[in-house]
């Protein structure tokens, strides 16, 4: 009996789907792999860069703060008794009376270290002599206490010991009676404790150098057996860096002469899981391709010709053009082409759904900071939610779109965010504050614009964290805009910020009643507020014959922030 041969269209068509099949699900992997690493990378700068200024912001605030508080300890009275005995008994005391003068003096120090736990506490007299040290790091400060006198003229500076490491340190002189005493000087130590903080609140790993040098680092150990001068130099200058084996998104915190602080997150471990989910995905996929292919190709031939073509040109298209959002369409002409553009689908929804949890990652670090903001005083606890609350309801009121509306919602999240630099004895006084202090705070709505302006995907927040206290009559800050000059979302959150300061207790005075707020707001309509936003908040509520404060409660519950 001859032997038969199979038929060639048959045994083509075979050869050719598979080929096909094979090609475009490897364009496919391999696209897949470099944009979700790509995407990784981008994403670890952009976090990285977003997590720095807020760094930035915090370290200024730290400085600010230690400088805060040795200013508070170098008013402590028993200190300044005890440094002016010391200095008017010297020269006639003998050396057992010396030592107690110091002993006295250090058990002052103690005192005060016992209250704020400093890692250095040092006074000194007048000649740039050490009269005592105290704190968790006192007994590895001497040997840079000896030969390095403190500046009087910064808020903080850093300076290095011989063998301790870097500290952040602030010098106030002790004044008693306007006679000049000395000087007391409050350092902080950047050790692996602080390095462990930093990588804490940026999500990523800390470097702390100094010069060429490590002093603290919470990198793995390969990464950095690996920080070479070379490493180290490009840090200042390039986004990503290979540490070992591994690529590394990079950002300094600051760079200055004695210290560098740099924030580093693994490339690779970003990229990892959405590569390993894709990998899988597509393992199956060709698995049920390669099958599919070859059943179709040896008992429908003619009919899957035509899809599979069909299928092929759609993924070679997405493949050119780098387009993964959209969905390939099944044709109906094969259940086996079908299932496969169905699967397929589903691998895009997947990494698409990725970016969207990336995205919602950013929206969350908003809310947080906004949180933390707020947390800073009690007084105005949960203020940005009930500010964008409030927002939602006069944008819905004046039929804003769904893209203004969230615009607004989560800019007025953060229209306080240029307070994170201020002070806590300016933001939280309860009393008056002086000229000074009020440029001070006025000054909160250009340093929020300026955080925003360095995190791209935020932009269309600036205009109201930039511009939400300008005023109708002009006399607004931080530039005087009038009217129409102002962006509507911004004088929606005006009205909205206004309102719940009024409604809302404060150090200084009781809440007021939504009505008697309501009534300010329209007394001052068109002057200080826009009249047209004025009249939105009162249309949101429930109803305009009762504004109380059942009726606020009503109208924030409805809003979703």
């Amino acid at each position: 009996m001859p032997r038969r041969t199979p038929p060639r269209f048959v045994t083509r068509t075979l050869i050719a789907t598979l080929a096909t099949v094979a090609f475009v699900l490897s364009a496919v992997l391999l696209a897949v792999t470099l944009s979700v690493r790509k995407s990784a990378r981008d994403g670890a700068v952009r976090r990285l860069e977003t997590g720095r200024h807020l760094l930035v912001a915090l370290e200024d605030g730290r400085a600010q703060e230690l400088r805060a508080q040795v200013t508070m300890l170098a008013e402590n009275s028993t200190l300044k008794a005890a440094v002016d005995t010391y200095q008017s008994e010297l020269r006639t005391a003998n050396p057992a009376g010396r030592q107690d003068l110091v002993a006295t003096i250090a058990r002052e120090l103690d005192k005060l270290a016992a209250r704020i736990q400093p890692d250095v506490l040092e006074v000194r007299n007048q000649s740039g002599e050490v009269l005592g040290i105290a704190g968790r790091r006192a007994g590895d400060w001497p040997a840079y206490a000896r030969v390095t006198a403190p500046r009087l003229d910064a808020v903080a500076t850093f300076v290095t010991t011989p063998s301790s490491g870097i500290f952040r340190l602030a010098s106030v002189p002790v004044v008693l009676q306007g006679t000049p005493l000395g000087t007391l000087s409050l350092a902080s130590a950047l050790d692996e404790r602080y390095a462990d903080e930093i990588s804490h609140l940026s999500g990523a790993q800390a470097l702390i150098l100094s010069g060429n040098h490590e002093v603290a680092s919470t990198l793995p150990a390969s990464a950095r057996m690996a920080l070479t001068p070379e490493a180290i130099h490009k840090m200042a200058s390039q986004d990503v860096i290979t540490l070992g084996d591994t690529d590394y998104a990079v950002r300094p915190v600051f760079n200055e002469k004695a210290v560098q602080v740099y924030v580093l997150d693994s490339i690779d471990a970003s990229a990892q899981p959405f590569i390993e989910d894709a990998l899988r995905t597509m393992g199956w996929i060709a698995l049920g391709a390669f099958a599919l292919a070859a059943l179709a190709s040896v008992w429908l031939s003619r009919t899957i010709a035509r899809p599979i073509h069909s299928l092929s040109e759609s993924l070679s298209g997405m493949t050119k053009s780098g387009e993964f959002d959209g969905a390939l369409t099944p044709g109906g002409d094969s259940l086996e082409v079908d299932a496969l553009t169905v699967t397929f689908n589903t691998m895009i929804k997947s990494v698409n759904a990725a970016e969207a949890a990336r995205l919602s990652a950013y929206v969350g670090t908003i809310r947080a900071l906004a949180l933390a903001l707020d947390a800073r005083d009690p007084y105005t606890a949960g203020h940005s939610e009930r500010v964008s609350a409030l927002s939602l309801a006069i944008g819905r009121s004046m039929a804003l779109d769904e893209a203004q509306l969230e615009v607004l919602r989560l800019g007025a999240l953060l229209h306080d965010i240029g307070k994170i630099g201020i002070s806590d004895h300016v933001l939280m006084k309860p009393g008056s504050l002086t000229a000074e202090e009020y440029e001070t705070i006025k000054q909160h709505p250009v340093v929020g614009a300026r955080i925003l302006r360095s995190v791209p995907f935020l932009e269309p927040h600036i205009p109201i964290v930039e511009l939400h206290h300008e005023r109708p009559d002009g006399k607004g800050y931080p530039h005087g805009l009038r009217g129409d000059e102002i962006p509507r979302v911004a004088s929606i959150v005006h009205v909205a910020d206004a309102f719940d300061a009024m409604t809302s207790a404060r150090a200084y005075r009781a809440a007021l009643p939504a009505s008697v707020a309501f009534a300010e707001l329209q007394r001052f309509s068109g002057t200080q507020f826009d009249p047209a936003c004025v009249e939105a908040l009162l249309a949101a509520m429930p109803s305009s014959h009762d504004i109380g404060e059942p009726a606020l409660a009503q109208l924030l519950a409805r809003q979703v922030v």
